[in-house]
């Protein structure tokens, strides 16, 4: 049975390694940030107890992909998500900065921090294409409105509004977890 995993494994490897590398390699600055970031994937996907249970495996490898390359803009730059978590704190001063950025040196921290960023992109894909496009290029690839608007060649406001109907949206989306967190 073993055998039969590893098998499948060096064949997804074989199947998608390019594919997934060219994607990585797109998102990052350096033929080395993607290298690392595609064996954090291929080790995820070492780790699964049954990959049959996997009903799509490109999705599944892509979504890996791009929640390694989320923590890795994360590492980079503490306040990417500005725009979306400004004024989030309770009377507390606890926001999602205190999930998205928390020590993940316990098993509970981790956990919470990874229901919160699959939380985080699944919002993200309710999003009609262009808000999510926005929010992204903004929030995590780091461009300015402007940039973005002269990348589109859409008018800047249009750019902005699209923007504030994304963070309102995932305000909304993301409320119920941030209370079930802050009231546990």
């Amino acid at each position: 049975m073993a055998a039969q995993a590893k098998q499948n494994i060096a064949q997804t490897i074989k199947e998608y390694g390019r594919r997934l590398f060219g994607f990585i390699r797109s998102k990052v600055k350096s033929n080395e940030d993607a290298e690392d970031i595609l064996q954090d994937v291929w080790y995820q996907l070492s780790n699964l107890v049954n990959t049959a249970e996997i009903e799509q495996m490109s999705g599944w490898l892509f979504r890996v992909a791009r929640n390694k390359i989320t923590d890795k803009y994360r590492k980079k730059k503490e306040a990417p998500l500005d725009g979306l978590l400004q004024e989030d704190e309770d009377e507390n001063g606890f926001g999602y900065k205190e999930i998205l950025f928390a020590d993940n040196s316990s098993p509970e921290t981790r956990q919470l921090h990874e229901l919160f960023w699959q939380e985080l992109f699944a919002a993200l894909d309710e999003l009609p294409q262009n808000q999510r496009e926005v929010f992204i290029l903004n929030e995590l690839e780091e461009l300015t409105l402007q940039q973005i608007a002269d990348k589109t060649g859409e008018n800047l406001k249009t750019i902005i509004s699209r923007k504030g109907y994304a963070v309102k949206h995932l305000r909304k989306r993301l409320e119920s977890l941030y209370n079930h967190f802050t009231n546990y």
